[in-house]
């Protein structure tokens, strides 16, 4: 039997693409393997969100090839699609896809095989891509959560993305389709489905009948058997009253919402091309608030854009802080050529990067606590997912992270009262099981 071994970088909508494609090698007999080990095949499923992703990528190629000389080595993903020939001229690579045509990945591999030092470079023009690549899940993934992968494409043009240049236009999935997976996904035993895309928000303007993001939900929604829904990052923009209102009626829907406010400064914001102002952000979020009691409101901050002042940081600082955040993730900015911002004089040095990043990460430690600390003594359903050292973790619907050291099965759902803080969440114990 040959041996295929994954390696995938990046978000989760790539996850998701990993896990369809190893569906289609073992719909054709491979065994798939760790990355760790020696394969007949590897697939790197890369991400180019900075330049320190795509020197990942490099790094998982050269990896590859000194595992096993004579492996096909198939290259697919962001980083692929905006640079194939530095991928080319990486030893090994004998075939490169991009974000498009990976549903024939394993007929281009058995084609590089047959035809040993061909390579195929099958990277076509992006933004000329109309439709979604619909490839169905054929293997349970292996995870506690499954991802669904309903949209792609972006055309946001936020001036320190790549993204757009290497996803192309806004492609939604048919809703029939969408129905189809969470159907298959539920069958298989999973409790929650996330659903996922490079610009969810934007989910079916492009098909022909405009059906929206609370129209997906609803066929998921639909499945019998189906415990928890939850959205992947979402433009707080997009958000509309029929979402609201599902996720405030429906239980099974998770009261977490990540909304990415990338910058706290309305000067870096308009830099940035973001389409809002820190007044604008600030109203949504109240509203959010206001439609979904108790909602976690998650988010992304990027630190450290190029023009950056000390007095921008410093109002970033306060104006988040006014803001009930349940979880941020803060990025220092890292250039990407190709876009408006890296190609800026007025970048920020590491030195002060570093520094305000460890200030704006003691804010996002404080707020989570805050959050975490609020729900104390309350009983939450707890989703356990991963075990060790004698501990099990999982998510509560809001995101909090839950540890306990009472015997669990990860997958499975159970009625935990919240105990005081632990690691980057809290304790937990067992109250009975869902």
């Amino acid at each position: 039997m040959a041996t295929v071994a994954f390696m995938t970088l990046g978000c989760k909508v790539n996850q998701f693409e990993t896990e369809t494609m190893e569906g289609l090698f073992q719909q054709k007999g491979y065994d798939v393997v760790p990355f760790t080990e020696p394969a007949d095949v590897y697939v790197i499923n890369t991400c180019s969100v900075t330049s320190l992703s795509d020197r990942k990528s490099r790094q998982m190629i050269r990896r590859a090839h000194r595992r096993n000389e004579n492996a096909v080595i198939a290259v697919c993903g962001c980083y692929a699609q905006v640079a194939p020939k530095e991928i080319e001229s990486i030893e090994g690579v004998r075939v490169v896809l991009g974000t498009k045509e990976r549903s024939r990945i394993v007929e281009y591999v058995e084609e590089a095989m047959r035809e040993d030092g061909k390579l195929l470079d099958e990277v076509g023009d992006i933004m000329q891509a109309k439709t979604f690549e619909d490839i169905p899940l054929y293997e349970r993934p292996q995870r506690t959560r499954a991802f669904l992968k309903i949209e792609d494409g972006c055309q946001n043009f936020c001036s320190y993305c790549i993204i757009p240049y290497a996803r192309g236009p806004v492609k939604s999935r048919e809703l029939a389709h969408i129905r189809r997976e969470a159907e298959k996904l539920v069958a298989a035993g999973f409790k929650e489905i996330v659903l996922t895309g490079i610009h969810l928000g934007a989910y079916g303007r492009d098909l022909p009948a405009h059906p929206s993001l609370a129209d997906a939900c609803r066929e998921v929604l639909a499945v019998p058997g189906l415990v928890r829904l939850r959205l992947g990052s979402l433009e707080s923009l997009e958000l509309s009253p029929d979402l609201f209102k599902l996720i405030r009626e429906d239980e099974r829907f998770c009261a977490h919402l990540h909304l990415p406010l990338q910058a706290g400064s309305d000067a870096v914001l308009r830099g940035m091309n973001r389409h809002y102002d820190t007044a604008e952000f600030a109203r949504l979020i109240h509203h959010v608030e206001e439609e979904v009691p108790g909602v976690a409101i998650s988010t992304d901050v990027i630190v450290g854009f190029p023009g950056e002042t000390e007095e921008d940081f410093a109002g970033s600082l306060q104006y988040i802080d006014t803001l009930d955040f349940s979880r941020m993730h803060i990025f220092p900015y890292s250039p990407r050529e190709g876009t408006p911002a890296a190609a800026r004089k007025d970048q920020v040095p590491d030195t002060v990067k570093k520094e305000r990043v460890h200030r704006m990460e003691e804010l996002a430690r404080r707020k989570s606590q805050e959050f975490a600390r609020s729900f104390a003594g309350r009983t939450m359903r707890v989703l356990f997912e991963t075990e060790s050292d004698g501990l099990t973790d999982g998510l509560t619907d809001n995101y909090i992270r839950v540890y306990t050291e009472d015997p669990v099965t990860p997958g499975e759902i159970y009625d935990v009262k919240i105990g005081d803080l632990f690691r980057d969440g809290v304790r937990g114990r067992i109250v009975k099981t869902s």
